[in-house]
């Protein structure tokens, strides 16, 4: 799918909701986006392998994870033209620019080989990104597509909070909702369903009492 291509409402609103916050986002989510670190630390990428982050924003979970996995390639999606200006000067200054490739895009439909040159990954992983994304279970669908033989989706986003006390899962909704988040009730059943269409085995864990939901889905060799 081509920039022009893009469905110009949904990367409008992202456009205008992360224009002025990117300057501070890492600083703030840090203290809310929980277990971004465990999924990355779990990518677990072999020797030249190549990772797909969909819903990049600014870069920080990309190059974390290619310090980690210094042998790998790293491909990042976004929608906001905005976000992504954060992430190529965050790349530039971290020195990664050379093994990391970023594209504009939208994560329920997108051509890796078009955006990338890049005909499937070993790895892609999606944090705290199906929670803004209309049509979310799309990018499930389309994450798996791209997957290798023996590759790997990983997810990270809100859980329902199921074990919190009632009070704080208000608070948290109502806060999520002037960004535009909103907690995906059914990932786990998606997660599952389109694991079993290609075939592939789902790890699904709950996190800080259902803060969190961190998944696995392993396509077959």
């Amino acid at each position: 799918m081509s920039t022009t291509d893009l469905p110009a409402s949904h990367a409008e609103l992202m456009d205008g909701v992360y224009r002025w916050q990117r300057h501070i986002y890492d600083l703030t989510r840090k203290y809310y986006l929980l277990g971004r670190d465990r999924l990355i630390a779990g990518l677990d990428v072999p020797a030249g392998g190549t990772v797909l982050e969909l819903g990049c924003g600014t870069g920080r979970n990309i190059i974390l994870a290619a310090r980690r996995y210094p042998g790998a390639r790293f491909f990042g999606l976004d929608i906001s033209a905005e976000m992504l200006e954060t992430a190529t000067a965050a790349l530039a200054r971290e020195g990664l620019s050379g093994r990391v490739t970023l594209a504009r895009g939208d994560a329920t439909n997108f051509d890796a080989k078009a955006l990338f040159g890049v005909e499937s990954f070993d790895r892609v992983f999606v944090s705290y990104s199906l929670s803004m994304i209309p049509g979310w279970e799309k990018t499930v669908s389309a994450a798996l597509a791209a997957l290798s033989p023996g590759g790997s989706l990983h997810v990270v986003d809100f859980g329902q909070q199921e074990a919190l006390p009632s009070w704080f899962r208000k608070l948290l909704r109502g806060w999520l909702k002037k960004f535009h988040v909103e907690p995906r009730q059914s990932l786990r059943a998606i997660l599952d369903s389109e694991s079993a269409r290609v075939g592939a085995s789902v790890r699904f864990k709950t996190l800080y009492r259902g803060y969190s939901w961190l998944a696995v889905s392993k396509i077959a060799i």
